[in-house]
């Protein structure tokens, strides 16, 4: 399937180019108190380091406003220029018009339209947030969660919906809900003078197919660009699967300009973990790389130990550890593919068609390692040094075929 809008608008936040058919963008958020200056800004590096290229953070009272204004002025004496969003809810129109130093230093303000204001003082809040914008030239997202959708608006199409005669389902209307905030939202924005280069939209869901459904729709309604993600996905295994499908199945069809994955970090794993989530996603479609491939075989009976799970593992240590280094000194280096195989059914193969690939021996086969660099036969490595002699190599094919910055 794919978007009946093949471009959308293009819009700028700080250094950052969304939309206009620009590389998929990958957006993290903090979960530190934001007034709690030095631990949001450690966390904003450590998004930053591991390849969010925005950051959102909450903003939630004065104090936070404050700190807003501390941590960009920070991190860029430190030398860190990601965007950085603010999260406002409820009250946003009041601390955006009382600290106009914290509207500055933010390069994007994220709205929830049902947590603007209850029935006069919605339209009235909005549109205080949308004058700050238009003053400071900022861009939004109308960002509506089906958690906090407008209730006055649901209640509104519900009670449409029990007249009709061929009703949608609860799920239905809830989706229909989340696309009319939206867009009813972003309309009356450029209604009120913001630029349609200034506006994002996103209708997160926690149901996949309603997500999928949603997010069709949207694309076909309009030209803003869409921030997509699964929102409240949940932890581990759950959240990466939902997430990966949810995600990738939008950026398959060419919808998303923009993409958050909202997994539940473990108390063993770092806030980092969604960010890397999200490039993986990006990377599996071909959209874009952010790191060296490493094809790896799972095992099967015929692999004659667990070597082959070792030197998969070294590698991606050694990539994790090193390539942070290796990128900014090679151009390209991210669209390197090292293959690790276990046997000798698939693993020439694989290694052929890998700038580096190994077969390691299986069961029955002589106890070789044959190395294949650019599809040809290198060298064949054994003995007990195998993991080092691999990684060599990979670095000298890394000096050799690409060129220095």
């Amino acid at each position: 399937m794919k978007s009946s809008i093949s471009l959308t608008h293009q819009v700028s936040v700080g250094s950052i180019v969304i939309g206009g058919g620009n590389p998929i963008r990958i957006q993290s958020m903090t979960d530190t108190p934001t007034e709690e200056t030095e631990k949001t800004i450690n966390q904003i590096k450590l998004l930053a380091d591991a390849g969010s290229e925005l950051v959102r953070v909450s903003v939630y009272n004065s104090e936070a406003s404050f700190s807003v204004v501390e941590i960009k002025n920070k991190l860029v004496q430190s030398g860190y220029i990601v965007p950085i969003i603010g999260d406002f809810h409820y009250n946003g129109n009041k601390i955006l018009q009382s600290n106009h130093e914290c509207a500055v230093a933010l390069d994007k303000y994220r709205i929830n339209p049902g947590n603007v204001g209850r029935g006069s003082k919605h339209d009235v809040n909005f549109l205080e947030i949308i004058e700050v914008a238009k003053k400071f030239k900022k861009p939004i997202r109308i960002g509506v969660n089906w958690g906090s959708i407008d209730q006055q608006l649901l209640t509104n199409l519900m009670n449409d919906n029990a007249k009709d005669g061929n009703p949608l389902t609860s799920e239905q209307v809830l989706e229909k809900a989340l696309i009319q905030s939206a867009l009813f939202s972003a309309n009356f924005a450029v209604s009120q003078g913001l630029p349609r280069d200034k506006i994002i939209v996103s209708c997160k869901t926690s149901s996949v197919n309603s997500l999928l459904s949603v997010y069709r729709s949207l694309r076909k309604q309009c030209s803003y660009p869409l921030h997509v993600g699964l929102t409240e996905a949940g932890m581990g295994t759950q959240g990466i699967v939902q997430s990966s499908v949810a995600i990738g199945i939008l950026l398959s069809e060419g919808i998303g300009e923009t993409i958050r994955v909202s997994v539940t970090p473990s108390s063993q794993s770092d806030r980092s973990q969604e960010v890397k989530i999200a490039q993986f996603i990006v990377q599996s479609l071909g959209k874009r790389n952010f790191s060296p491939k490493v094809v790896s075989c799972p095992g099967c009976g015929r692999t004659s130990s667990s070597y082959f799970q070792t030197l998969a593992e070294h590698v991606n240590q050694w990539l994790s550890l090193k390539f942070p280094i290796i990128k900014e000194t090679y151009s390209g280096v991210e669209n390197l593919t090292i293959a690790v195989m276990g046997c000798v059914v698939n693993g020439p193969g694989e290694g052929k068609q890998a700038d580096i690939g190994i077969s390691l021996p299986g069961n029955g086969e002589d106890p070789v390692a044959p190395v294949y660099i650019l599809g040809k036969k290198h060298s064949t490595l054994k003995g007990d040094q195998i993991a080092e002699e691999f990684i060599s190599i990979v670095e000298n094919h890394i000096h050799e075929h690409f060129q220095k910055k």
